[in-house]
């Protein structure tokens, strides 16, 4: 049952996360999708700061032997709270918290309940890892669906300057996950969906490949740097940021044909009070 529960954990990777997301936003609900990925950036950041900060124990910390040698690969890290389980929450319940369709609560909380169970089956995780996990990912589930980030001026470009500063002073040696974090939060609130998804089947189909091609044809190129450059606090939280900026901008851009313009709708405003006396 190894390989089988390998499987499905494997749906809790990065590579997994980034295809969903995109895909969500450019086929789904793209305004959506960037508050989606700023509560998901934020998510990982806690998830990293909370691992590292407890730094508690796996287990197969005393004993490897209760977990295999391709378990222990997917498990990098301290243990609480379950990385897995909640960047899977904060996914898959978050899309279901914003679509807000019965049938898609069903496929998410199937989704989550079986990769937090792989982390337990594999022998990687205590099950007080897991429930924490999925206790913070429904947190930022909700924040996802609750709250509209700031899409316009300072409020959308000078928090995404100052994470990347911030980024820009992580010690050596600081744990890579916090620069990946600070990346793709900067890269999701700087980024402004102004596009429409395709309506007709073959819009969607063209724009789910291409835009897939052309967003890991720069994850694999970032990718390609020197790993002693690449893990510079900085230099990972621009790699980060840019493969955002790719799949919310770059992409719509290229696929302007299937993805058209559609600015945000224009905020109501209150008439003004009668003046003078009646």
């Amino acid at each position: 049952m190894d390989s089988l529960w390998l499987a499905v954990t494997n749906l809790g990777r990065d590579e997994v996360f980034i295809a969903v997301l995109a895909l969500y936003t450019l086929l789904v609900n793209p305004r959506g999708g960037r508050h989606l990925g700023v509560a998901f950036a934020l998510s990982y950041l806690v998830n990293s700061a909370l691992k590292y900060g407890l730094n508690l124990p796996r287990p197969f910390t005393d004993d490897p032997s209760v977990a295999s040698e391709a378990a222990r690969r997917t498990a990098l890290g301290p243990g609480l709270p379950s990385g897995h389980t909640q960047m899977a929450a904060t996914l898959w319940l978050g899309m279901a918290a914003q679509m807000r369709r019965g049938w898609f609560w069903g496929v998410a909380a199937a989704l989550v309940a079986l990769i937090g169970a792989s982390r337990l089956l594999l022998h990687v995780h205590y099950p007080s890892d897991v429930i924490v996990g999925l206790g913070l990912g429904l947190g930022f589930a909700f924040l996802a669906a609750a709250l509209p980030f700031p899409e316009r001026g300072l409020g959308r470009w000078l928090p995404a300057g100052v994470l990347v500063l911030v980024a820009a002073f992580l010690p050596a040696g600081t744990p890579r996950e916090y620069g990946t974090a600070l990346g793709l939060l900067a890269g999701f609130w700087a980024a402004r969906p102004d596009f429409a998804p395709p309506r007709d089947w073959a819009g969607r189909v063209i724009v789910g490949v291409a835009g897939l091609a052309i967003v890991f044809a720069a994850y694999f190129v970032l990718g390609a740097l020197p790993q002693s450059f690449k893990d510079i606090g900085l230099v990972r939280a621009l790699r980060y940021a840019a493969l955002v900026l790719v799949a919310v901008q770059v992409v719509p851009l290229a696929l302007r044909r299937w993805l058209p313009v559609q600015e945000a709708p224009a905020v109501p405003v209150a008439p003004a009070a009668p003046t003078g006396i009646r």
